[in-house]
């Protein structure tokens, strides 16, 4: 026999209900971004009221595991929908950090709503698995499923699939009536449980989306550890410069260890240019009594070296023309020509 805080509870259930479905509605039909915070409002706002209708409902103790689908009353049939609501708005939560404690929080009110509706036998569907060490194993052996077992799955995702819109369609057919008053029990009864099995195809789809979304975030954060496990290159001592040479030779060439390097730093280069003002953006440079004499000086020793240069090649042409003259003369005059003494 209920009492009267329990028909409180039970003035105040629909009214929380009928709010958070459409807050859930709002949600799903934005235009706004998820992560707006109209949205987000909303979202926190739906979870708060649903959950004070799932401690009603236990306060009620309306579902019982004594009983049967049939003995359930039709207007009632509508709240096994909690935990599938609750699910559904803890996936449109935005928060990075605590992505994957919103999808275990989601997936397991889902897996509870199934789990409601496969014991009333609302609809014949398999549950999904319980845990993740399950899940593990499960998808560890369909690593490489078989032709058969991916045909299989493809049919019962058409089929889910159809089920959905034949489901959508004698729902909108329902719809003005139920929300009217103007329908029976018995189309009352047809329509929640319409809802229902309409629930039942999401919560499906939404746990296998999880399970993806769950493992690409856990692989995703056990490649951060193992990188963070290595040194990173600040860590390591900076290597030396050298040069890699066939032989001696090229190692005497080219230095091996470098020992043509250089000799300031860009700054100490900077600064000497700055000094002397030849850096490009001082324009002109200018003439200090250094750079004249650096000029001179380099000036001087290029006329040494082009008058070394000519002298070398004066003395070449004597030197060609004295040795071509003696050619010349070998050639008129024999050996031996001239001695008229040792005649013999």
């Amino acid at each position: 026999m209920a009492t009267a805080g329990d028909a409180l509870l039970l003035l105040r259930l629909p009214a929380l209900f009928e709010t958070s479905k459409q807050l859930l509605d709002e949600v799903e039909a934005a235009t706004e971004p998820t992560g707006s915070q109209i949205i987000q409002d909303k979202v926190f706002r739906g979870l708060d009221l649903l959950k004070k209708a799932a401690e009603m409902l236990s306060q009620l103790d309306l579902f019982s595991r004594n009983e049967d689908l049939e003995e359930i009353a039709s207007t009632d049939l509508k709240y096994l929908m909690v935990s599938a609501f609750q699910g559904a708005l803890a996936m449109k939560q935005v928060n990075p950090s605590k992505r994957l404690d919103h999808l275990q929080w989601a997936r397991e009110h889902f897996l509870n709503y199934l789990t409601q509706c496969q014991y009333y036998h609302v609809a014949e569907f398999e549950l999904p698995q319980t845990n993740s060490a399950d899940n593990n194993t499960a998808s560890s052996s369909m690593a490489c499923p078989s032709l058969v077992a991916v045909a299989s799955e493809r049919q019962a995702k058409i089929e889910r699939y159809k089920q959905k819109k034949e489901v959508e369609h004698r729902l909108f057919a329902l719809k003005s009536a139920v929300e009217s008053g103007q329908a029976d029990d018995e189309c009352v009864r047809e329509y929640y449980l319409l809802h229902l099995r309409r629930w039942i195809g999401i919560s499906l789809e939404e746990i296998e989306s999880i399970d993806q979304e769950m493992k690409i975030l856990r692989e995703d954060d056990s490649s951060k550890d193992a990188s963070t496990s290595y040194s990173s290159p600040q860590d390591r001592p900076p290597m030396k410069p050298f040069v890699l040479t066939r032989n001696v030779a090229q190692a005497k060439v080219f230095g091996a260890g470098y020992p043509s390097l250089a000799s300031m730093t860009v700054n100490d280069w900077y600064d000497q240019h700055q000094k002397y003002g030849a850096l490009p953006d001082q324009g002109i440079a200018k003439i200090t009594p250094e750079l004249k004499r650096a000029a001179q000086q380099q000036e001087d020793q290029k006329q040494k070296e082009a008058e070394e240069e000519e002298e070398e090649e004066e003395e070449g042409e004597e030197t060609l023309h004295r040795v071509r003259e003696w050619d010349d003369w070998k050639d008129t005059h024999p050996r031996g020509y001239g001695n008229r003494q040792n005649m013999g």
